[in-house]
């Protein structure tokens, strides 16, 4: 029965599948990119490139609740972008049926805020190593205001232009991964480059985190595109089975090629191989048959490694920017090859599922199949004007954010800075003892009130007797 907790409106199923998938996206940011972040960069970056994702995490949240969630998916201002307002903050609100599925929009706005801190969290993986912290406390709420705003509201709120012109992004292929990868990309330029010395050596602290913080990455993208149908239903299980067939396909494939090419597997190429399977698939995950999932693999697989391993060693101007993480190629181009494949291999009755009975949404081979080509092709058409526009705002409006930022602070750090690393900027180690029980001397934390010994616990206890 119908009760003021439970209206008629609310699919309980579908509400619990929604704060379930929100909590595991969650989960791939908090701790999943900290933990993967925090190890996989030089030992004297591990405290900061950690704590660049935490804080994004908190403050995409505080923003989104009071005018970015509005400004994403709220009343239309102007054909990209919603009206700003504070509804969010209150009860008759939250607690009246969202714009999509059938529950609150207090569900939608905790389910659409985990899209919104990952984001800014890949974006971090291209300046870590450098990046003044102060810089990134006041880029996080101005790149969340100025472009994933207008990203998100252009490409799913049913009231934005791409949205209303029928560009298929099934999860976020290009609303998040293309977007990172390319502001990452252009705010890597403004910032600038690390140190001379990281940029020849840069060796993870911790291969064994760095594996978990991936599986995290993996496991919780069960959430990220199983809820994109906003419901429990048919095609939120097979978004979710083609994730997982595109992700080890591509992940194999990548490390294929890294034993033809460099004669052994790379753990951390694996990792890269797994990032751009679970990208290349986000667009298209509940609109591909599972073979064509599979062909997103290898193609997600081998043109991002193509790419990174030789486009950019060859070209001056990629080599001059530093991309630390690579967040280009794994989520820029391999955004970009999903968003193309998308409108190549949707299958009309898996986007029936998604988007209803509208013929438009069909991938080029059905429609070729079927004797109107003219739809596939506008169809692949209106998916490369989506990512020329997302290119486009993020490169306009990531640099005049960095602009903006570098007039107040200065954008790139201190060479001190750069040679002490987390010491200098926090004051914290993220490996304060070493060895045997000894603390590391060159730390500010080495010596709290007790000698420098082998044993400073002992010492302490020794003087107190």
């Amino acid at each position: 029965m119908a009760t003021e907790a439970a209206p008629e409106w609310l699919d309980k199923g579908d509400n619990a599948w929604q704060l379930a998938a929100a909590t595991l996206v969650g989960l791939q940011s908090v701790p999943g990119l900290v933990i993967l972040y925090g190890s996989i960069v030089k030992k004297k970056w591990a405290v900061n490139s950690a704590f660049m994702a935490l804080y994004a995490f908190a403050a995409t949240f505080v923003c989104w609740c009071l005018w970015a969630f509005r400004m994403s998916f709220g009343d239309r201002l102007l054909p990209f972008v919603g009206r700003p307002d504070f509804a969010a903050l209150g009860q008759a609100f939250l607690t009246q049926q969202g714009f999509a599925g059938a529950y609150p929009a207090a569900t939608l706005l905790f389910f659409q805020f985990v899209f919104a801190a990952i984001t800014l969290i890949l974006v971090a993986g291209s300046l870590l190593g450098r990046a003044n912290f102060r810089a990134w406390m006041l880029f996080v709420p101005l790149w969340l205001t100025f472009s994933y705003t207008i990203g998100a509201f252009s490409l799913w709120s049913p009231n934005g232009f791409l949205f209303k012109a029928g560009v298929m992004d099934f999860a976020g292929g290009y609303v998040i991964h293309l977007s990172s990868g390319i502001a990452g990309f252009t705010a890597a330029y403004w910032v600038g480059p690390r140190s001379a010395k990281d940029r020849e050596a840069f060796p993870p602290n911790n291969i064994l985190l760095t594996l978990a913080g991936a599986g995290l990455l993996w496991m919780g993208w069960t959430g990220f595109n199983g809820g994109a149908p906003y419901a429990a239903n048919i095609d939120a299980s097979v978004a979710v089975v083609n994730t997982h067939f595109c992700t080890a396909t591509s992940l194999l494939v990548w490390l294929c090629l890294d034993c033809l090419v460099f004669g052994r597997p790379s753990v951390i190429g694996a990792v890269q191989g797994m990032i751009t399977g679970l990208v290349c698939i986000t667009p298209a995950a509940g609109l591909v048959q599972g073979w064509a999932a599979m062909l997103m693999g290898v193609v997600s697989g081998s043109v991002p490694w193509c790419t990174m391993m030789v486009l950019h060693k060859r070209s001056r101007f990629l080599k001059r920017v530093d991309d630390t993480l690579a967040v280009l190629h794994t989520h820029g181009v391999a955004g970009s090859l999903g968003g193309v494949l998308t409108g190549v291999l949707a299958e009309p009755r898996l986007c029936r599922l998604f988007f209803g009975d509208d013929p438009r949404y069909v991938g080029l081979a059905y429609a070729v199949r079927d004797g109107r080509p003219a739809a596939g092709l506008r169809q692949v058409g209106v998916q490369l004007a989506g990512i020329a526009f997302v290119a486009a705002l993020n490169v306009a409006v990531t640099s005049a954010v960095c602009l903006v930022v570098g007039l107040l602070v200065p954008l790139r750090l201190g060479e001190e800075q750069l040679a002490a690393g987390d010491d200098a900027i926090h004051g914290e180690d993220a490996y304060a003892v070493w060895g045997d029980g000894e603390t590391y001397e060159q730390s500010v934390h080495g010596n709290h009130g007790y000698p420098l010994t082998a044993n400073p616990v002992a010492s302490k206890a020794d003087d107190m007797i």
